[in-house]
Parts: structure tokens; C-alpha cells; sequence
């Protein structure tokens, strides 16, 4: 997928269902919350407007950056423009099916993740499929003209 197809991508959406956000262990310190991947990337896009719905099922009902998580894609009652991936290439296309049945308009599986199969269903429904790629890093190196490896972690 081009960037300017990506570019579009972000530009006409405005809600993100987000696979994969870490909710507080018990006893862990909520400073590692702020730094795990999912969670960086969910405080981020909204930072820039967007609304990111945490998707957890062991999470369930708790409260992740101001956001309610749900236990699976079909328990959001609102329009989902991109469901957003973090967990194992394995396990998307079963997201993929989710997406599919919700009427998703992309499904994006973050850097380090890909698979055929999610990608096959993705395209049969007409659902945009990015894989391998930081939604944050492209919407940086789309809108902010900057492109860092490693997002800054403020405590």
C-alpha cells in the first residue's frame, strides 16, 4: 500500500478499534503500562483527534486512557473505520472475520505482524489490509514530517 493511499486512510478516519491494549497487572507498576507498545500508540492517536476503543478480552470493562475496553470487536456499538492489531500474526484472521462482520473499512496489523490468510479475507470483503506498519509511525511520517524509530516515553 502506497503512502498516499495510507495518507487517505487516516485523513477519512475517525474511529480505531485497538487489539491488543495492555491492561494494569496486579502489582505491576503503572509506569510499564505507559510504555507498552499498544498503550504508546493509543494515547498517541488520540492526542491527534482520533477515537481509539480498547479491544481486550481479559480487560473488559476497565477504563484504558479515558476509553471503556471491550471484550470483542462485536460488543462496539459505533462505526469502526480501522481495527488496529497488536497481537500474533496467528491470531489476525480471526480479527480479520471480526472486522469483516462489523464492517470495517481497513483492518492494520502493526509492525511485526502479517498474515495471508487475514489479508485474503480482508480483500474478499473489500476491506483495506495494512500489515507490518506502526499506525503511528506512518501517521508521523504522513502528517508530521518526522519519522523516529522509538516514540519518546514520558513518565
Amino acid at each position: 500500500m502506497s503512502d498516499d493511499q495510507i495518507k487517505e486512510i487516516l485523513k477519512n478516519s475517525k474511529t480505531i478499534a485497538m487489539i491488543g491494549v495492555s491492561s494494569e497487572k496486579k502489582g505491576e507498576d503503572p509506569k510499564n503500562l505507559k510504555r507498552k507498545p499498544a498503550n504508546v500508540v493509543m494515547k498517541y492517536m488520540q492526542g491527534f483527534g482520533y477515537k481509539v476503543i480498547p479491544v481486550n478480552p481479559f480487560a473488559a470493562g476497565e477504563k484504558i486512557n479515558g476509553e471503556v475496553v471491550v471484550e470483542c470487536l462485536e460488543k462496539i456499538s459505533e462505526k469502526i473505520d480501522i481495527v488496529d492489531v497488536f497481537r500474533p500474526s496467528e491470531e489476525t484472521p480471526v480479527f480479520a472475520e471480526e472486522a469483516v462482520k462489523i464492517g470495517a473499512k481497513t483492518l492494520w496489523l502493526q509492525y511485526g505482524i502479517q498474515n495471508e490468510v487475514a489479508k485474503k479475507i480482508s480483500e474478499a470483503a473489500n476491506i483495506k489490509y495494512i500489515e507490518n506498519k506502526c499506525i503511528k509511525q506512518e501517521y508521523q511520517k504522513l502528517f508530521q514530517n518526522s519519522n523516529p524509530v522509538f516514540p519518546v516515553l514520558k513518565d
